[in-house]
């Protein structure tokens, strides 16, 4: 199933309903919520069985009254994000969003649907056998490495910082969760170069677990130069033993088929990375049997979404293990002119991904009807209460 979240032009209260399809009264729950001043209703619907137009009826109160399968709790500075009954091993922790734990906002860990992280602990955590390069790739982020000139991907002496101003929506429910947050951008001098507004959406279907990200920049401090560097933008680092490198079966490929270093910097709607993950947690070494009963094969996706700037993005991923997408890099993806990119003072550009964390590789993740399905959601034309 794929997850869709659309606008009601009607306003409705908050809350359970159910989804009734035109053809046959298949009834399915809706998750009704309200961020940034709209009212919007999520869903899950089988991607190629997307109905025309929905009607919403308000669920038993049983239903309405229920603890909601997603929810988002505060840590000190930081949010979990939990699921209920999910089918992950028992595991209900999905991902922890970290606010101040470094020179950018990140999500640790990352849990996919089998109950194993997803990317890679270092610098959060020491653990065993995990490859301790690039200290800066915290997991799940998103960031660039010449902004105005200023090197926001690193952390070396220098670096500029992004840091959380506001949350505005924060929403749990039984379809979804979502994270609406506002951003700066500070120089090393002190001075806001640029601000943002990102939404992190949380989804689990029947078989993987998902992240939308949508983020917009805005040139809030007068105009904004996105420089041509590989070293951005919205970026995972994998779990190590998936690394392509480590050779136990990690691989790279992309919507044209490209594989490993061949997808690196190719314009795609959408890349893959598959490999083993450790399912105790840890890389210590074991006898082949321990190792192969500890270990599954997963996946990660990142779809880009149409909408997006310079879609298809151009992609720094690398057989190491770090996985991004950049519309910038283009010297050196070999694009044959720059990708510089100036965003005009007071005007917005906006960044759309999905990732899809899922057991097995990418021909199990069904990742072209999931594409179709992300990029062409249906409209909602008509709700009654």
């Amino acid at each position: 199933m794929a997850p869709v979240v659309a606008p009601l032009e009607q306003a409705l209260r908050p809350g359970v309903y159910f989804l009734q399809r035109d053809r046959g009264g298949v009834f399915e729950v809706a998750q009704v919520f309200e961020d940034n001043g709209r009212t919007w209703v999520g869903m899950l619907l089988y991607p190629g069985d997307v109905p025309a137009r929905v009607d919403l009826g308000l669920a038993s109160e049983e239903l309405r009254n229920a603890p909601p399968r997603f929810s988002i709790e505060p840590r000190g500075h930081d949010l979990v994000v939990k699921i209920r009954d999910d089918h992950a091993d028992g595991n209900d922790l999905f991902a922890e969003y970290h606010s101040d734990g470094g020179a950018k906002p990140y999500l640790f860990p990352v849990i996919g649907p089998t109950g194993a992280r997803y990317t890679r602990a270092f610098p959060m955590e020491d653990v065993a056998g995990e490859d301790r390069d690039h200290p800066h790739q915290r997991s799940f982020w998103f960031t660039h490495g010449k902004v105005n000139g200023i090197d926001f991907w690193s952390e070396t002496q220098g670096h500029g910082t992004i840091r959380e101003t506001a949350r505005k929506t924060v929403v749990s429910g039984p379809i979804l969760a979502r994270l609406r947050t506002t951003d700066e951008w500070i120089g090393p001098d002190g001075k806001k170069v640029l601000d943002d507004e990102r939404v992190l959406t949380f989804f689990s279907t029947q078989d993987a677990r998902i992240v939308d990200f949508d983020v917009t920049l805005k040139a809030t401090a007068g105009p904004v130069t996105f420089g041509d560097t590989k070293e951005g933008s919205f970026g995972l680092r994998v779990a190590s033993t998936m690394d392509v490198n480590k050779k136990l079966g990690g691989k790279i490929v992309n919507a044209e088929g490209l594989t490993d270093d061949a997808a690196w910097g190719k314009p795609s709607p959408w890349v893959d990375y598959s490999g083993p993950v450790d399912h105790r947690e840890t890389l210590i070494p074991r006898d082949a049997a321990q190792q192969a009963k500890a270990k599954r094969e997963v996946g990660i996706a990142i779809l880009n979404h149409p909408e997006s700037f310079r879609y298809p993005t151009t992609w720094h991923v690398r057989t190491y293990g770090l996985f991004a997408a950049n519309p910038f890099g283009w010297h050196d993806f070999g694009v044959g002119k720059s990708g510089d990119f100036t965003l005009p003072a007071g005007e917005e550009m906006r960044l759309r991904y999905r990732v899809i964390l899922h057991p097995g590789d990418a021909s199990n993740a069904k990742l072209r009807e999931a594409f179709e399905a992300y990029s062409k959601p249906p409209e909602v034309v008509r709700a009654n209460p």
